[in-house]
């Protein structure tokens, strides 16, 4: 099965209160989701919507996931090869930001066919449009507003 993922993370003050969402798409059908954290980081946010979008998929799939985080396309398609090299340590032998959600992700990226795409944000992309919409739904949720 065929599945399109479109996600987002978005964060009101960096760190401050923040918020993931995705929208996944297959066979015709439409899923939306969203949540947040009180305290967190944008590209805690980012890679949280992916994470979360590719957890929900039951069985192995062909999946193209958009993003407009080159942090989190380049990461799981380049540096991760090297930080699980130097043992989740960067070229500079500092510990790896987020390593337990990169952990995460490299886990369940590999559990399906995923192609990477990034989109440029707030470009007018339908898909990561309606995905930055959710991540900010997410924001408001915890932001108690």
């Amino acid at each position: 099965m065929g599945v399109v993922i479109y996600t987002d993370g978005s964060c009101k003050g960096n760190p401050g209160p923040g918020g993931w969402g995705a929208l996944l798409v297959a066979g015709g059908r439409e899923r939306e989701m969203h949540g947040g954290e009180a305290a967190t980081t944008n590209n805690r946010m980012e890679l949280t919507a992916v994470i979360r979008a590719l957890e929900t998929l039951k069985r192995p799939c062909e999946v193209d996931l958009y993003t407009d985080s080159q942090y989190v396309k380049n990461g799981i398609q380049s540096w991760i090869n090297a930080w699980k090299r130097n043992g989740w340590k960067t070229a500079d032998r500092k510990p790896v930001k987020n390593a337990e959600l990169w952990r995460e992700l490299d886990e369940l990226a590999a559990r399906h066919v995923v192609r990477w795409h990034w989109v440029r944000g707030h470009s007018g992309h339908d898909g990561n449009e309606r995905a930055d919409e959710l991540a900010n739904r997410g924001v408001a949720e915890v932001a108690g507003r």
